[in-house]
């Protein structure tokens, strides 16, 4: 993620995560006289701000050095600001705090220990006790003992974030100084619900590492010294986004089509529309910037985005935030991991598992999936390969999440043995391990634009439905079904649901939002990208029920003639009582309603069915067998018609399931059945023209019998032949459509591979830059070190080696006992043998044939993961050390006094003699001035000496006096010889002192 620091106040700068913190049992009040009152009014009734209205809780989180920073941040609060202030620190579990009485003189704000149930006050401050973490509900302080299995306890992120929980957009968290990174999770999940953070200036806080933490996650608002936090609060809070529910000064229409122009203006810089997502949400991230920055009104943010193109990226990153962590919703990752990836691995016959974490975010969800995963292959003992198709929008966080690198907060949600297990501890960060990182691959990839991916045994999306409206989700959950394998599962957030697709999935666990893949590919073409006019009127699964129930030959259709003539009529139905496929003549029980056709029976069904009918499949859907109604009265033209009514559970053995038969039999004759009358008379002659005319109308009846019969021949053959037409044109569509899904999943693959390609390119890039500095590190240094892989062959090596070994670039593989040296190396391989195998290392000295002499260490080599991959053996050339020793220890046994100093004086060196000679010992002597032991009548020309020597004369041994610590004087011969530095600077000054007083003693007695 981006790691850039925004300047403090009204240059936004990006949000941060952290975590709730603190307990406490006694509270105590300091009112504005600063006289401390205990106080047992926790339960008494309070109101939630000034006139009744809500107020926002800030959340300040301290550690080391946080006292100061506190100090400075209360001299410039105003004990009048409608706000609360909880401050909660890392206290040791039974340290008694003074933190209230010391804060007090700084503040006339009431200050409370934290009590449970306590009850949350405006222009209060409120201090965590040590024992217990602090949580808030319904604004009101809830302490709970910390969990032992955690492996450290993060008390700032545990408040933040239950916070976040509890006061969405009123939340105010402040991250000051304070070794860790606690808090980083909770602010991530304070700016999540719409919240604002504030973190401490780097080189203002005495430890930088929490508030750096923070500022990292490029989240944080404000980055301010402490002291001008206060006035930007007060700014803050006083914003129609906190203190008013709409903004002043435009009109609905008004202020939507300014809002329409802002996410014109994200979507030209970022090329992400945002036009489909929640509006509510929408509004709820560009007003809390719009506070940010103190602009009141819609049209002049607006403004302000078109002017600074770089607020336009940092409203983009506030419209993704990801509240996300590891193993969120423990619950739902424990039906995960028990049902569901347990079964995928179990059931796998192939060697290949396939995920998608689309919106992965940072990276977290990732990494868990890949966590269990590995678990259960290693309990399973199988041997599956499982990739983990990770993308998001964002590319600083996918750059984030492929760097695998962490907070120590993320403790607060892993057990020990899986920190200890996937993890590596470098600092106040955890990575992930190899083993893991390689199961994912992380890559930018719009949901709505992009590809999706395929063959997917598992689509882990959570939280990202829910910021979309429904148009977007109608379009995106048909590509979930699509990418998934038959029986794949989908995996959703807990406030997200399929809708209204559930012809696509089946429930899996409603609680946890998990879904499992019905029936084949949906057949509808999917579209990339996903544009506005995708949206077309949903199909009726009757194309899909026709592949199972269309009749390809003339067998089939001499069946249908039976069936329409002797069989009585039926309907096939689907779950939803929609009408796949009809037989016989069914019009005297199915009526078509006048207005928009419908196909739902229920509507369909004549009155006198629609009553039983709709019992009957009740009945139906709770057993699941025939279920049959006998002697319904159907009223027919005046008749009534006696119906046994049947409705039976239908399969075809195919994809198609949960079908319904219902049959409608037909019992005896209609009731008020008419009967034919007929006309007697007696019969009479006519005359000869109505004769003709009678014989005309009977060849007429003949002849349009005969073109009647011709037609229905003709049209019977038509409608065959249109039958065949319509089956070549059904495989002809079924042969398309197969195209089509072919291209689908070449253009799937193609994404994939372009994803993969991506990875692999970063990783190769990244691989080249280490490489480089590698060659040009070892290039640099001028001690020789050697490489050796497990069977003591050469891997890599330095160029100073050249030195000691016939060593050339194309020895690489050799094994280095075939490499004549240029030393005696018989010991050497089988030390290196020895430390292959005991892993501790060795040290000795040798000599080359020119004569130097070398420091010889050997070392196990450790991967990352640290395993044992081979030794490294370093060769440092210590023949100018020796001879520095050798002259070291004459110096420093030799009876004259040899001593350096300083050029002002201060003793930087000291021998025996001068020990024995001036009786300081060399402790005392570091600590002296070489004043000390000149008497004060010779000091002026011993640092006469000095200067001379200095500007460049050469000064001769001469006699002079010297003060032992017994205020002897002592007569010496004193040399002085100045020391110079690599550009022949003099920097120090040696003296050697030779004692005369004996032998002047004696001359003067000889004389």
């Amino acid at each position: 993620m981006a790691k850039k620091k925004v300047a403090a106040a009204k240059k936004p700068t990006k949000p941060v995560t952290s975590e709730n913190v603190g307990r406490s049992e006694k509270t105590t009040v300091i009112n504005a006289d600063n006289v401390l009152i205990k106080d047992n009014s926790s339960k008494s009734k309070r109101t939630n701000g000034t006139n009744g209205k809500s107020f926002p809780v800030v959340g300040i989180g301290a550690s080391a050095g946080g006292l100061e920073a506190l100090e400075g941040f209360f001299i410039s609060m105003p004990p009048q600001s409608n706000l609360a202030v909880v401050v909660i620190q890392h206290l040791a579990p039974r340290y008694k705090s003074i933190m209230g009485s010391l804060l007090k003189k700084y503040t006339k704000m009431k200050i409370f220990e934290i009590r449970d149930g306590m009850k949350i006050e405006p222009n209060s401050i409120y201090l965590n006790p040590p024992d217990n973490d602090v949580a808030v509900m319904n604004r009101t302080f809830q302490l709970i003992k910390p969990m032992e299995s955690h492996a450290v306890r993060l008390p700032i992120d545990h408040f933040f974030r239950s916070l976040s929980e509890d006061l969405g957009k009123m939340a105010i968290c402040i991250v000051l100084s304070g070794t860790g990174t606690d808090g980083t999770l909770g602010l991530k999940a304070i700016k999540g619900e719409g919240g604002m953070a504030m973190a401490q200036e780097e080189t203002q806080a005495k430890y930088d590492s929490m508030p750096r933490s923070a500022i990292n996650t490029g989240l944080v608002d404000y980055i301010l010294p402490v002291e001008k936090m206060p006035a930007e609060l007060a700014k803050y809070v006083k914003h129609p986004y906190i203190e008013k529910d709409a903004l002043p000064g435009t009109t609905e229409q008004k202020y939507q089509h300014d809002v329409t122009k802002i996410l014109i203006q994200v979507r030209s810089k970022t090329g992400q529309d945002f036009s489909h997502y929640k509006q509510n949400t929408i509004r709820r991230r560009i007003e809390r910037r719009m506070a940010v920055h103190q602009i009141d009104k819609i049209s002049h943010y607006l403004d302000y985005v078109r002017q600074n193109p770089s607020e336009v990226t940092t409203l983009f990153k506030d419209l993704l935030i990801g509240v996300t962590n590891f193993f969120r919703d423990p619950d739902a990752f424990d039906i995960l991991e028990k049902e569901i990836i347990s079964e995928i691995v179990k059931t796998k016959k192939g060697d290949n598992i396939r995920v998608w974490v689309p919106g992965c975010a940072t990276g977290e969800e990732a990494y868990s999936i890949a966590i269990i995963f590995a678990e259960m292959i290693e309990k399973s003992q199988k041997r599956l390969n499982v990739q983990i198709f990770a993308t998001d929008i964002d590319d600083d966080s996918i750059e984030y999440a492929r760097a695998a690198i962490y907070p120590d907060s993320i403790a607060a949600d892993i057990s020990k043995e899986r920190l200890k297990r996937f993890f590596i501890k470098e600092d106040s960060t955890y990575k992930v391990k190899k083993q893991i990182r390689e199961m994912l691959v992380f890559a930018t990839q719009s949901l709505i634009k992009d590809p999706p991916f395929s063959r997917l045994d598992l689509v882990s999306c959570r939280n990202v439905l829910i910021y979309m409206d429904t148009v977007l989700q109608k379009k995106i959950l048909p590509i979930f079904h699509y990418t998934l394998n038959k029986n794949g599962y989908l995996f959703l957030g807990t406030s997200e649901t399929i809708g209204s697709f559930s012809d696509l999935f089946t429930t899996f666990n409603s609680k946890w939002k998990i879904y499992k893949r019905l029936g084949e590919a949906i057949d509808r073409r999917l579209e990339y990208p996903i544009t506005r006019d995708w949206e077309r009127h949903r199909e009726f699964p009757v194309v899909q029920a026709e592949k199972h129930l269309k009749e390809p030959n003339i067998f089939q259709m001499a069946e249908r003639e039976v069936l329409n003539k002797y069989a009585p009529p039926f309907v096939l139905i689907n779950d939803k009582h929609e009408v796949l496929y009809i037989n016989g003549k069914i019009h005297k029980y199915l009526l078509t309603p006048v207005g928009v056709p419908v196909f739902n029976i229920l509507k369909m069904a004549h009155e006198d069915l629609r009553y039983k009918l709709t019992t009957i499949l009740h009945k139906l859907g709770k057993k699941r067998e025939a279920t049959v109604s006998k002697g319904i009265k159907v009223r027919d033209n005046g008749n009534f018609l006696t119906i046994d009514l049947t409705a039976k559970p239908f399969s075809t053995g195919g994809e198609v399931e949960n079908l319904i038969m219902v049959i409608f039999e037909e019992k005896g004759l209609p009731e008020k059945a008419v009967k034919e009358k007929t006309i007697s008379g007696k019969s009479r002659k006519g005359d000869p023209q109505i004769t003709s005319l009678r014989q005309e109308l009977k060849s007429a009846k003949e002849y349009l019998q005969a073109t009647i019969e011709e037609l229905e021949t003709s049209n019977e053959e038509l409608k065959s032949t249109n039958e065949e037409m319509q089956s070549t044109n059904e495989e002809l569509q079924s042969t398309n459509e197969e195209l089509e899904t072919s291209k689908e999943e070449q253009q799937s693959t193609n994404e994939e591979l372009e994803t993969v390609n991506s990875e692999l390119q970063n990783k190769v890039t990244e691989l080249s830059r280490a490489n480089n500095d590698l060659n040009n590190l070892l290039a640099s240094t001028q001690i020789a070190t050697i490489f050796l892989d497990t069977k003591l062959r050469i891997v890599r090596f330095t160029p100073s080696l050249s030195r000691l070994f016939n060593v050339l670039p194309s020895d690489i593989n050799r094994p280095i006992a075939d490499i004549t040296s240029k030393f005696n190396s018989d010991t050497l391989y089988q030390d290196a043998e020895k430390v292959l195998n005991t892993l501790i290392q060795s040290e000795q000295e040798i000599k080359a044939r020119d004569g130097s002499h070398y420091s010889v260490r050997i070392l196990p080599y450790r991967t990352i993961e640290n395993l044992i991959d081979g030794v490294v053996i370093t060769f440092v050339d210590i023949t100018n050390i020796r001879i520095v020793r050798r002259l070291a220890t004459v110096v420093k046994d030799s009876n004259d006094a040899i001593t350096m100093h300083e050029l002002d004086g201060t003793i930087t060196a000291w021998n025996k003699g001068a020990t024995g000679m001036y009786g300081y010992s060399e402790a005392e002597a570091m600590k002296m001035n070489i004043s000390r032991i000149v008497p004060e009548n010779k000091r002026n020309e011993y640092f006469k000496k000095i200067k001379d020597i200095k500007s460049g004369k050469t000064i001769k041994p001469f006699a002079t006096q010297r003060l032992s610590k017994d205020k002897k004087i002592i007569d010496v011969i004193l040399k002085i010889t100045k020391l110079m530095d690599g550009q022949d600077r003099m920097y120090s000054i040696a003296t050697t002192e030779l004692d005369v007083t004996e032998l002047k003693r004696l001359k003067v007695f000889s004389k």
